[in-house]
């Protein structure tokens, strides 16, 4: 069931086009990320989801009732800022009631509310202390549970998270998906971090120029990008130049033949192709070992090791490839070797070319 529906949805301001004619129907209980880069249009497209900012022109539909000009107080959506937003003269419990305080409920409901969100945080204990003494996690933590302490049907995040350390940016990303889960909310949240959004969403909305340039579950995102716009956003990708030579493969930068498995998709001859593969699907082989079909002859330029994980550059001629290896499958690897990079062909996939601007 699809719960929030937009439709041609644009925002300008004057000359600019913040969001072009946006089409998208969010499932119900999902949690779905807009991601894409600084200035593509994810927090003003939110940002009218929300009621904060009118569109130009289209149509936003909730639950099957038209929204587009309804006001943000009457909309019953949640939402948590970049900046949390939350009250400094109040404790923890205050905070929490306060959209209950606003809607006037029963104060034995608000504090029976209070407590419930409470334990759903793990901060029962802090309910007296002011927000100015807690950690910038447990910041965020309140930020949530005010969000939902009204049991919004939707609940919206606008780079929640862009404010705190790597480590403990991680652990509350699992605590987010773990809560969304529990409670079943639809929720949809903006990030330019594409490792955040693969870890959190059933859907992921990726967004170029204010239009959407791909929607999907993140791993079909990540393993069939529509574009070099995509493939090179969603994760590390070796993105390279090639030819369709009109047989079933490609010829890559210094004429190198390599096969692809996806012919289906195959371009016209002659049309401005990349090929992608992920660091994941190079092989790095001994110079020693037969030359076969989808073997490239190349040298280690530079290796970043990080213990169990190992990513080694290697420059083949013409171009270079990232393979992402381990010590256990490459053992003795060092700069300067000679070895050979195997692409296997169903790894390789062929994608439109980034336009020209």
């Amino acid at each position: 069931m699809t719960h929030l529906t937009l439709q041609a949805v644009t925002r300008r301001f004057g000359a600019a086009q913040a969001v072009d004619s946006v089409d998208l129907s969010v499932p119900d209980g999902k949690l779905v990320c807009f991601l894409g880069p600084s200035g593509c249009g994810k927090t003003t497209l939110l940002r009218m989801i929300a009621g904060l900012e009118t569109p130009t022109s289209g149509s936003i539909h909730f639950a099957g009732r038209d929204i587009t000009r309804l006001p943000a107080n009457q909309r019953d959506f949640g939402m948590v800022f970049q900046s949390l937003a939350l009250f400094p003269h109040m404790t923890v419990a205050q905070n929490v009631a306060y959209p209950l305080k606003l809607r006037k409920t029963a104060r034995d409901q608000q504090t029976r509310r209070v407590a419930e969100l409470l334990e759903l945080i793990q901060l029962p204990h802090m309910a007296n202390r002011p927000v100015t003494q807690l950690s910038g996690g447990q910041r965020q933590r309140v930020a949530i549970a005010r969000a939902i302490a009204s049991q919004p049907k939707l609940l919206l995040l606008d780079e929640p998270l862009s404010a705190l350390d790597a480590k403990l940016r991680e652990a509350m990303q699992m605590e987010i998906r773990l809560l969304q889960q529990r409670l079943g909310i639809t929720t949809i949240m903006v990030t330019h971090d594409q490792r955040e959004a693969m870890t959190m969403a059933d859907e992921i909305v990726v967004m170029e120029k204010g239009r959407i340039a791909q929607v999907g579950k993140p791993l079909d995102i990540y393993r069939d990008p529509v574009s070099e716009f995509v493939a090179d956003f969603i994760g590390l990708g070796n993105i390279l130049p090639v030819t369709y030579d009109g047989a079933g493969g490609v010829n890559l930068p210094g004429g190198r033949r390599i096969s692809v498995a996806q012919t289906a998709r195959m371009p016209a001859s002659g049309s401005d192709i990349r090929l992608l593969i992920r660091p994941e699907d190079v092989c790095v082989k001994p110079a020693s070992d037969s030359a076969a079909p989808n073997r490239l002859a190349g040298t280690v330029t530079f290796i970043r090791d990080v213990g169990a994980s190992l990513e080694a550059t290697i420059d083949c001629a013409g171009f270079t490839l990232t393979a992402a290896t381990t010590p256990r499958e490459t053992p003795g690897l060092t700069l300067g070797m000679p070895v050979l990079a195997e692409l296997p062909s169903h790894a390789c996939k062929l994608i439109a070319a980034r336009a020209a601007h």
